[in-house]
Formats: structure tokens, C-alpha cells, sequence
């Protein structure tokens, strides 16, 4: 009978506790869009990137509060040595980081290493996985990884991981080297920060042992890791219990106000303070708004277009949602919205007069205003230039024929050049009286639908007639890198503050990748390759405005505008802030307990 008291006592003891322990931090909203896989070397679209950013590690990492911009060690135990006029970099990881638990593993602890950054870049010129990242990475022009691809590419043999390339390479356990054939004073921002997506590192074996299925399997060094995943559905995520002692530590502007009490309420802080993220993907506007209405969200990335007016009348939070204690964050987006127009469509590409006054006549003939004003309820300004807001190359006082809406010029364009009504249907035809229809690459969603309301009305205006192909965002992603469409509108988000990320989508040699317009043009490319060695400063600005010129005459792009985006927490979530050119932000965020 004693023992039978002891063990109820002890029972009711156990319960206690377990009911007075905390629940679990859980952080949760919606991706308008869905997920396309979790390997860094193979993801490019941002929402993606949002998921990678969080599961692996770069060697730096962004100030998260820090304006203007600064760079920090993440895994690196300090910032790297550069010499050599920016050519030469070397850095050095902390011992004692591990990844994340995994079979492939086989119990043991996996400590990163500096090999593994080797290999994770290595991966980027493996021909096989046909990384999105390659031509930016080559960009930056590490010593002889080129041509260990074009070797696996001429031989048809797998390519040679163990092989060491003088650009980089590890020099011991915890450190490695980069060396470039020219100076890149910004090549940090380039690669290696951020939780980068090029320099996200991961453990070879881990890719080999999953092989095809690696999308699948996110295996990293980050915060978080993945526990539970229904394709384009819902992903849940929690706290890794491998990650290193990282403590929250920020430098915010002395005027910062909301940063300084940050700071000062999270200051030495570990982190992740989130112990579980469930991300759903709601693609429609309406229901993403409504689940936050109802508190099945407690972050709302980008208030939806459509419900502007119903949340923030004339800018300011709307009442009754302040009544329910919950905050706006109203920033300008770092991003740019494009249409892109195939350089390789026989119908809209090339490069002989009549085709670009048919580029120029579409742009021109867009109503850029009524867009803002309808599709983007006032949460938008007209862009100039393939550069977005915050970075370098960016000038509020540019003013671009991108800007300029004029049918009248559209019209005479399209008359001067010979896209007249031969037959009397209404439409015109191209110059040799062969049809001419514009095909359009859309998806579903309300924006979408919206956007390609007031495009079929804008070249119905002009006289052009114009189609819709619809399906799925991934789908349109691997059409567009293949080079089969004609027209398909896309969002441009800053990677970094260096403006010439942007300018990639025109840079010839990152056709297929970046350059979804597949533009050539060699004069733009020598400016392209110029800018890159030059530090920031006038004679590099000078090269910005020459290229925007060049962009703007040629039209591979009709460039809409920066967005002006509004994000919205429950009370509850604190130290929320929109990180302008990274994406990880969830460990700097905690949910407070009720009072």
C-alpha cells in the first residue's frame, strides 16, 4: 500500500509538472507560393531561399538590425583575411559545429568542417545538378572551378569533387582559402553571407546517400531542421537540437528606437528563442488574409494588395485591428516587378529594329499608373531601372522611358514599323502579314488574374492580341529557364546592397539561368564585367546609368515597379523586423507568453 501511495504521489508529482512546464513557442504563416525543394545548390526561387536560410549555415551573416548594411561572422570565428587587392580570402570556422542529426550519420556527431564549404561551392559547377547558381557564382571568378566543369562536361565523366582547385581549397581542418583570377571588393556579399543559397553548406555524404531525392532531405547546420512536409502544403520546422551557442547580439542605429529595446530585452539571448515554425502555403490572397484574421497566423508576410484598403486606410492600421493589439511594419521592398520578354521568341525576340519597336510599343503601352493603383492599391512607384530601392547602382532621381506611358507613341510605333491590320480583323499582324499573338505565362492566384486583366487591356488598346497560358509558378520557373515562353511577369528581390546582382538578368553569359530574357549584348556584358572590379563611386555609378540606358533601349524587360510592402504580427510576436537582402529571420523573433 506505501508503495502504491509513493507511486501516486510520484504520478501526481510527474503531472504537475508536465502541466506547469511552458508550451512551445510556435511561429506561423503562409507562403503565397509553394516550396520547390530544400537543397541550397538547387533552389533559386525566394521562397525556397527562405526555407534554406534557416536549415543551413554561410560562413557570415548579416547584422540583423544594423543600418546601412554590415556583415558579421556566423560560422566563421571572425571576419575573413582579404588581401591581394580583393583577390585572395581566407577564412576560419569554429570548431565544434555540428549538423543536424541524420541516419546517413549512424549516430554520431557530424562537426562541420572547412572541407564542406569547399564541396558545397564545388557543387555549384557539378554539370549534372545544372545549379541555377553557377553563372552568378563563376561571375566572381574562382580559380580553376571552371575548368573542372568543362573537363566533366568535354570527358562525360562524373565530376571530380576530390580534385584541388588553387581558387579554393582547405588548408586545414577549419580553414579555406578563395582565390580569384581579378579583384571583387564585394565578393562577401557575393557567396559567402547570409545563409546564402551558394554557400549554405552541406555534408557530401549526406548528398551522395540521397542522391536524386536531396531536395527532399535537408540535412544543415542552421537553427532549425525539418520534421514534417506535404509538398506544397504545410512545412513544420523545429528548433535543431545540434546548433552551436549563438546568442542574439545586434548594433542598431542610435535612432532606432524599436531596435534599442530589442537589444536591450533579448541581448545575450540564445538562439533560436522560436522552438517550432509551421509554415503553410495558402496561394489565394483572400483565405492567407483570413487565416491571420482568425489567428491561424501570427505573422502576415505581405498584406495583400486586395485587402489595402480594408487594413490600412490612408497608410495607418485600420481600428479594429489595433484594438486587437496588432502591428503594421510598412517598408519599401528591395525588389523590382518585371515582364520578361523572350529574346529568343520568334514572335516578340531578336534584335532588328521592327522587334524592338514591338518591345517598345508593349511598354509604352502599359499603364503603369493604373497598375499602381488597381493591382498594387497605391503600395508601389513606378521603376526606372532593373535596380531596386537600398542598393548600390539605385537613383530616386532617374527618369526612364519605363516610366513613361504614351499610346499615341505606342501606336505610331507599331504603324511606322508594320504591324498594321492587313486582313481587316481588328489585330494587327506582324510586318511580313503572318499572325501575331502574344502568349502570356500566368498562374492562378487574384494578383496574377488582375495583372492579366489590365495587360489584355492595354494591348487590346493597342491592337495586339494577346493569350493567357496558366499554370503553376514552379511550372512557368522551368519554362522560363528553358527558354519556352514568350512573356511571363516576375519579382526581382535584391540578394545584397550591391545593385549589379539585378543586372545579372541581362548579363549574356547567365542565360538560362539569371537571364530568363536570354539577352546578348556584348557592349552591355563588357560594362557588366567592368563593374564588377571597380569599388563603389562615381566612375562605377557612371556604368550603372550606361547599362540602364542600353536595358531600356533594347527592351528585354518591361520594368513595372518597386513594391511597398506591409507586414503585420500579433502582439505576441516580438522583434519582428523584414530583412531587406537575406532571408533568415525566424531565431531573432520570440513569442511572448500571456500575461
Amino acid at each position: 500500500m506505501r508503495a502504491l501511495c509513493r507511486l501516486l504521489a510520484c504520478a501526481a508529482l510527474w503531472a504537475a509538472g508536465v502541466q506547469a512546464a511552458e508550451p512551445p513557442k510556435v511561429l506561423r504563416y503562409a507562403f503565397p507560393i509553394a516550396e520547390t525543394g530544400f537543397d541550397p545548390g538547387q533552389v533559386s526561387d525566394y521562397y525556397s531561399r527562405v526555407i534554406t536560410s534557416h536549415l543551413f549555415d554561410a560562413p557570415l551573416t548579416y547584422d540583423h538590425l544594423a543600418r546601412p548594411f554590415k556583415l558579421k561572422p556566423s560560422t566563421a570565428v571572425a571576419m575573413p583575411e582579404i588581401s591581394d587587392n580583393f583577390t585572395t580570402f581566407v577564412f576560419r570556422i569554429k570548431p565544434g559545429i555540428y549538423f543536424a542529426d541524420d541516419p546517413v550519420f549512424k549516430g554520431k556527431k557530424r562537426e562541420l568542417v572547412a572541407q564542406d564549404y569547399v564541396y558545397s561551392v564545388k557543387r555549384v559547377y557539378d554539370p549534372k545538378l545544372k545549379a541555377p547558381a553557377h553563372s552568378y557564382v563563376e561571375d566572381e571568378g574562382i580559380i580553376g572551378l571552371q575548368a573542372l566543369r568543362e573537363e566533366a562536361m568535354k570527358t562525360g565523366k562524373p565530376f571530380d569533387y576530390d580534385r584541388e582547385v588553387e581558387g579554393l581549397k582547405a588548408l586545414d581542418r577549419y580553414t579555406f582559402r578563395v582565390k580569384l583570377r581579378e579583384s571583387r571588393p564585394r565578393h562577401l556579399f557575393a557567396i559567402w553571407c547570409g545563409r546564402d543559397i551558394y554557400a549554405g553548406a552541406v555534408a557530401r555524404e549526406v548528398v551522395e546517400h540521397y542522391g536524386d531525392k536531396i531536395m527532399e532531405h535537408p540535412v544543415g547546420t542552421g537553427p532549425y531542421r525539418l520534421v514534417d512536409w506535404r509538398r506544397s502544403s504545410r512545412m513544420v520546422f523545429e528548433r535543431n537540437p545540434n546548433y552551436r551557442d549563438d546568442f542574439y547580439d545586434a548594433e542598431p542605429n542610435a535612432d532606432d528606437a524599436e531596435g534599442q529595446a530589442w537589444v536591450k530585452r533579448f541581448k545575450g539571448k540564445r538562439l533560436p528563442m522560436v522552438d517550432r515554425v509551421e509554415v503553410s502555403i495558402i496561394e489565394q490572397a483572400q483565405p492567407r488574409w483570413l487565416s491571420f484574421l482568425n489567428g491561424e497566423q501570427n505573422v502576415l508576410e505581405r498584406l495583400p494588395n486586395e485587402f489595402v484598403d480594408q487594413a490600412m486606410p490612408s497608410n495607418k492600421l485600420a481600428p479594429h485591428l489595433a484594438k486587437r493589439g496588432i502591428q503594421p511594419y510598412r517598408v519599401p521592398a528591395a525588389d523590382v516587378m518585371l515582364t520578361i520578354y523572350n529574346m529568343e521568341s520568334p514572335v516578340i525576340g531578336g534584335y532588328t529594329p521592327e522587334k524592338v519597336a514591338l518591345r517598345r510599343a508593349m511598354a509604352l503601352g502599359t499603364d503603369l499608373d493604373r497598375e499602381i493603383r488597381t493591382v498594387w492599391r497605391g503600395q508601389a512607384i513606378p521603376a526606372q531601372s532593373m535596380m531596386p530601392p537600398l542598393t548600390e547602382g539605385y537613383r530616386a532621381d532617374l527618369r526612364t522611358e519605363m516610366s513613361e506611358y504614351s499610346p499615341a507613341r505606342a501606336k505610331a510605333l507599331l504603324d511606322m514599323y508594320g504591324y498594321v491590320d492587313k486582313d481587316g480583323d481588328g489585330w494587327r499582324e506582324q510586318p511580313d502579314g503572318s499572325p501575331l499573338v502574344l502568349e502570356m505565362s500566368t498562374q492562378s492566384d487574384g494578383s496574377s488574374r488582375q495583372r492579366d486583366e489590365l495587360w489584355k487591356k492595354d494591348m487590346d488598346a493597342l491592337g495586339l492580341r494577346g493569350t493567357l497560358k496558366v499554370a503553376q509558378w514552379p511550372e512557368n520557373l522551368k519554362s522560363a529557364r528553358t527558354g519556352n515562353f514568350m512573356l511571363w511577369r516576375v519579382g526581382s528581390l535584391a540578394g545584397s546592397p550591391d545593385g549589379q546582382g539585378a543586372l545579372e538578368r541581362d548579363y549574356g553569359p547567365s542565360t538560362g539561368k539569371s537571364n530568363y530574357a536570354r539577352f546578348q549584348h556584348k557592349p552591355f556584358d563588357r560594362l557588366y564585367e567592368k563593374m564588377k572590379m571597380l569599388p563603389n563611386g562615381p566612375e562605377r555609378q557612371a556604368l550603372f546609368d550606361e547599362a540602364t540606358k542600353i536595358v531600356v533601349a533594347y527592351v528585354p524587360y518591361r520594368i513595372h515597379v518597386h513594391r511597398i510592402v506591409t507586414d503585420m504580427t500579433y502582439p505576441q510576436v516580438v522583434g519582428f523586423r523584414r530583412p531587406p537582402f537575406w532571408q533568415d529571420w525566424w531565431q531573432y523573433v520570440d513569442i511572448a507568453t500571456p500575461p
